[in-house]
């Protein structure tokens, strides 16, 4: 019989190795230990039992808001269910999924120049995700490569840094902050929620279109998810405050800060991001297996299993 406790004590250093590669520094090692036992430990078995219940790969869908800690947590997971339960685990972003400046510049002179920032529906190659779910699902499992995006560039990697994806993996994390949003009425797209909507998109064109790859595209994809898990920020300026953040951390990793982004810059880019975040958090917690909920200090507080 596994132990939950067995777990806690086997994955605990690794655990803690994690964060100090991600430069948690901010919480104590009382609280993160907490959360090991408290909510990452009982997550981890929650996907070992739905994996061992469904009998092959695991797909799972991880949302949330920008620098919410998705990212962070999808690693954390890898990092129990490798150690203790010996699975397979592969993390993906949907940001590795960005079309490329050059295609996200052909779409803002073709439908509207707001296309030309990565992040809203419309702006990733779905193709390319759902191409990635096929091959993990073929029945004759063929090695393939997974494509990488790098923000500091904003653009995506050569294929020379791709991620080479040699074994069927028996759980797939897809995590990203638009995985398993839904679209909205047209009555609610026609007012606009921030001055980027009221001022940049006063036809409604960028809006609309958005609306109809996730009515389209992007329902076809997040059909193929088994569960979602979803973090639930209390309100959306806390994305600001995180995201400045998490920009510096990137200034501190890349080379260079071509494309790291400023005060101002960040303003407006989380903008793009305001409308379908807010949908998300109406929705979500109703749709998601796994919900956890953030305060104000970046902290899960609570963690809610619906099935």
């Amino acid at each position: 019989m596994q132990s939950a406790n067995e777990c806690f004590k086997k994955v605990k250093n690794d655990y803690l190795k994690l964060l100090k590669k991600e430069k948690i520094f901010y919480k104590s090692k009382t609280t993160k230990m907490l959360s090991l036992k408290k909510i990452y430990v009982p997550m981890s078995f929650w996907i070992e039992n739905k994996y061992k219940k469904k009998g092959k790969t695991l797909f799972l869908g991880f949302s949330g808001s920008q620098a919410s800690g998705k990212t962070t947590i999808a690693a954390i997971l890898k990092v129990i269910l490798k150690k203790y339960f010996k699975r397979n685990i592969y993390v993906s972003s949907i940001d590795d999924f960005y079309k490329t400046l050059e295609d996200r510049s052909e779409m803002s002179h073709k439908i509207h120049p707001l296309f030309r920032t990565r992040g809203v529906p419309g702006t990733h190659d779905i193709n390319l995700i759902k191409k990635f779910f096929d091959f993990i699902k073929k029945k004759n499992f063929i090695k393939f490569e997974s494509p990488r995006f790098g923000k500091s560039i904003d653009d995506r990697l050569k294929k020379k840094y791709w991620l080479n994806v040699k074994k069927r993996p028996e759980i797939v994390i897809l995590e990203g902050w638009c995985v398993g949003a839904k679209p909205q009425t047209n009555l609610l797209l026609k007012k606009p929620i921030n001055n980027l909507e009221k001022y940049e998109d006063k036809n409604l064109i960028w809006r609309r279109y958005v609306n109809k790859k996730l009515k389209t595209e992007y329902k076809k994809l997040f059909a193929m998810i088994d569960y979602f898990i979803f973090m639930k920020i209390t309100n959306f300026n806390k994305v600001f405050k995180w995201r400045l953040i998490q920009e510096k951390k990137l200034r501190k990793k890349s080379r260079t800060a071509k494309k790291i982004m400023l005060y101002k810059e960040i303003k407006r880019f989380i903008m793009f991001y305001e409308r379908i975040t807010l949908q998300m958090l109406k929705v979500m917690p109703k749709i998601a297996s796994i919900i956890l909920s953030l305060n104000n200090k970046h902290q899960i507080n609570k963690i809610r299993f619906k099935n």
